[in-house]
């Protein structure tokens, strides 16, 4: 109560709570005929089931919890075994059990209250009906407990309240209030004698009860029936909450006694209908409902939300006049657009309302509906019946307002004045109804969409039209991503398309929804349109590849649906359902395969989310696809007819033909000085192991004779070539020479040659694997190294082998073919570069 903020969160139960009550351990809830008891906020720990009826009173009673269903059976359950102690059948024509209450002081003691009117106290421990209070004629909504013992205050369906002592059966007072039904009661402890009587119609009147008199009335504390009440014990708070989805923390501090809102905390009393973010931060939802209010929710915490209020023609008129009889209410907000540049000076809202001419703006600041209603000036006399503002936008500046109509105009208004700056076309923009304007973000183009299929592009400022294109069938709704120029539109038969504003061309239609699309909304980075329909699925397409590549089911078709413009959230406003749901980006936490989902791809339907951190486990759902996108591994040549380089560093191969000059230059400027004999340390044999010199070996008398049996042997690389020469299969000789270094590789096509040790077959050999490289058109740069090193060793050799020089020639052939390709391709890149850097565009 102090901030009046979630504490806990319990696990859900199968179907809507219809009672609540609780003790000092657990919390009791019942649906239908089953009552469960909730420990630590959270868990389920006992289920009590025998009642053949749905449960409609609790009373947690010691160590026993008391439930009355509506065929006026009383069970008395044992909390812990959750057994029946005691089960009491009433007869319903003459005591139809319809309030409870345990009197304080009375041991095993409860008071029960008739629909008859009489009253009943009984003894649960040995199942006796203590006295029988015959009542005053009217049904028993609600007793109370009064902070006198003996004293209760028992609330009629008449109006009455009647403080009676139980003890004596006397009644003490009598109240009596005009709005029907007492709904419930509260005594203040602080040491002011006061009761409070909530009522069906929302209003409380105080009583003073040492005078015996109406203290003051608080009207319309709800929109509907008051339907609990408490006082906070010993502080002078009241708790209300009503049906209207409100909780409010009531203050009494001030003169005459009645209370104001100290705190409170409330969503839509009728599920909304439209849904957007509100500013650049991605932390204030904007959301209009059926219920004709416009409110701002925040997605960090609940203190932050706050209502602007209902719609009204004139705001002083319906404040005299009170909620119930205000005809001055405006219908629900259908559209609205808001923007934050100019918030702080000026109305940033502006909304149409369902089958109304004018259009009104709203302040997100002063949190109410702002100082304009704007509408056409031939209706400022009389009020057309069938004609009503149909799309809002408001340009990005926050200075102006573009509204259409049902009829086909469009008309631009100043936010800051209201003043009606202008119209597109001669009389009407449209012959159809406007289905969807769009202002792009530097106020250059006004995008039109009427329903009689046709978009037209305007200059913002001259008003005149600039392009006009056919629609394949009429738009539903249209929807700009300003920062990238790409507008969707929604269309009557169900499919999706993306234009793009600079080339005014349909550059993407989606098909695949089985229901009217409801709503649509861009990623921050305009790379997915999000669509949501009445076939009750969320489908998300990805621009670039055109693909849809998310689409889950929800129980119930989501009306509404925004993006976050941080990109971490999706807000979702779903039928006949008054929450607004959160549903976070997974790419942001984790790898995410944004590949296409199959044709044939069936969605799973997805729980919607609740505040509760055990769901969510459940709805990140499988990971499959991630792991397959982590294995996956390129192919190291993705076409056959791409040209395709090594993945080799360049030093490997940039410099194999000036290896004499780096040699040169790595050449040290004298040899170095060997130092005198230090008999100290014993020699070491070069290597990885440390192993000292047998003194056999260190002769110093070393042979002149070079042994020719070490240089005689065949490399790896010589061998392999000589295989492929019957094999015809070149990988392995070059899988060789990928992995050596610079200077080895010189040392191995020196050794081709004869006068290397090599042979002629060899060399042939090394010209096919180069043609075979050349063929397959991979490792392209690696050729030409390679080819390019073993014409300046073997030049000479070349030249005088017939064999090798027809070798040669085929392979010029090829390099010239593959070059020619090659080069055509990156004199148009150039070209293309070389204008697009100097043209004036």
């Amino acid at each position: 109560v102090k901030k009046l903020g979630i504490v806990a969160v319990s696990n859900a139960l199968a179907q809507d709570i219809t009672c609540l009550a609780a003790d000092r351990m657990l919390i009791f809830a019942s649906y239908d005929n089953i009552l469960h008891a909730f420990a630590r906020n959270k868990e389920v720990v006992h289920t009590y089931e025998g009642h053949k009826a749905r449960i409609h009173l609790l009373q947690p009673f010691g160590d026993h919890v008391i439930s009355v269903d509506v065929d006026n059976v009383l069970i008395v359950w044992n909390i812990q075994s959750e057994e029946e102690y005691l089960q009491v059948d009433f007869d319903k024509a003459t005591f139809a059990v319809s309030a409870i209450l345990h009197p304080s002081t009375y041991l095993n003691k409860i008071l029960l209250g008739s629909e008859q009117g009489s009253l009943q106290l009984w003894n649960i421990r040995s199942n006796k009906l203590l006295y029988s209070f015959p009542g005053w004629g009217f049904a028993v909504t609600t007793l109370a407990q009064a902070p006198a013992v003996d004293v209760v205050a028992v609330g009629l369906v008449s109006g009455h309240i009647i403080v009676h002592n139980i003890k004596f059966d006397e009644t003490l007072m009598k109240f009596q209030q005009d709005w029907g039904p007492i709904t419930a009661i509260s005594f203040r402890t602080d040491g002011h004698p006061i009761m409070a009587a909530g009522s069906p119609v929302g209003h409380i009147a105080l009583w003073d009860l040492e005078e015996k008199k109406l203290m003051c009335q608080m009207q319309d504390t709800h929109s509907t029936a008051v339907a609990g009440m408490s006082f906070v014990p010993g502080e002078p708070l009241l708790i209300t909450n009503g049906a209207d989805n409100a909780l409010r923390v009531w203050i009494f501090d001030g003169p005459g006694g009645t209370g104001r809102v100290l705190r409170s905390r409330m969503g839509h009393s009728a599920p909304p209908t439209k849904i957007r973010y509100h500013g650049q931060n991605g932390e204030q939802i904007l959301s209009a409902g059926q219920d004709g209010t416009l409110q701002s929710f925040s997605t960090v915490h609940e203190k932050f939300n706050k209502s602007l209020g209902r719609g009204s023609i004139n705001k002083k008129k319906s404040k005299k006049k009170g909620l119930k009889l205000d005809t001055m209410a405006l219908p629900p907000i259908t559209a609205f657009a808001s923007e934050v540049a100019h918030q702080s000076d000026w109305d940033g809202i502006i909304a149409c309302h369902q089958g109304y001419i004018t259009c009104t703006t709203w302040n997100y600041q002063k949190t109410s509906m702002g100082a304009h209603k704007l509408k056409p000036e031939e209706f400022s006399k009389h009020k057309p019946i069938d004609i009503y503002a149909t799309a809002v936008d408001i340009t990005s500046c926050g200075n102006f307002a573009v509204i259409g109509m049902s009829t086909g105009q469009v008309d631009v208004y100043n936010m800051q004045s209201g003043i009606h700056r202008g119209r597109y076309g001669k009389e009407k923009a449209h012959e159809g109804a406007i289905r969807g304007v769009a202002v792009d973000g530097l106020n250059q183009l006004v995008i039109t969409a009427g329903s009689e299929g046709v978009i037209k592009f305007w200059k913002f400022k001259t008003k005149v039209l600039v392009y006009s294109t056919e629609l394949p069938s009429s738009p539903s709704a249209i929807l700009l991503h300003r920062d990238s120029g790409i507008l969707g539109i929604a269309f009557d038969d169900f499919s999706i398309s993306v234009l793009d504003i600079e080339t005014r061309k349909i550059v993407r239609t989606f098909s695949g929804h089985h229901g009217r699309i409801n709503d649509m909304t861009f990623s921050p980075d305009g790379r997915w349109l999000i669509t949501s329909s009445m076939d009750c699925t969320i489908k998300t397409w990805d621009l670039p590849s055109g693909c849809l590549i998310d689409c889950f089911l929800v129980d119930s078709a989501a009306v509404s649906l925004t993006m976050s413009p941080t990109g971490d959230f999706l807000a979702s406003a779903h039928v006949d359902d008054l929450g607004i749901y959160l549903w976070s980006n997974r790419s942001l936490y984790s790898l995410v395969s944004l590949r296409p989902l199959p044709a044939d791809y069936e969605p799973s339907l997805v729980t919607r989310p609740s505040t509760c951190p055990e769901q969510d486990v459940d709805v990140s759902g499988d990971e499959e696809p991630c792991d397959e996108m982590i294995e996956y591994i390129s192919p190291e040549q993705l076409g056959e007819q791409l040209v395709t380089l090594s993945s080799l560093p360049e030093s490997r191969w940039k410099n194999l033909l000036s290896l004499d000059v780096i040699k040169k230059k790595n050449k040290p400027r004298e040899p170095p000085k060997v130092p005198k004999s230090a008999p100290f340390f014993i020699p070491t044999v070069p290597g990885l192991i440390p192993r000292y010199v047998p003194p056999e070996e260190e002769n110093n008398a070393q042979s002149k004779v070079v042994n020719l049996g070490v240089l005689a042997q065949k490399s790896d690389f010589y061998i392999h070539l000589e295989e492929a020469l019957s094999t015809n299969e070149y990988k392995a000789p070059l899988d060789l020479l990928k992995r050596l270094g610079p200077s080895n590789i010189e040392i191995e096509l020196r050794g081709l040659a004869p006068e290397g040790g090599g042979s002629m077959e060899v060399m042939l050999s090394f010209l096919r694997m180069i043609g075979m490289m050349l063929k397959k058109k991979y490792n392209f740069e690696l050729a030409q190294a390679y080819l390019a090193l073993f014409l300046k060793l073997h030049l000479k050799i070349l030249s005088s082998e017939p064999n090798l020089l027809e070798e040669l020639s085929k392979l010029s052939m090829q390099l010239e073919e593959t070059w020619i390709h090659l080069q055509t391709l990156f004199n148009q890149s150039l070209c293309v570069l070389t204008y697009m850097k100097s043209a004036l565009l």
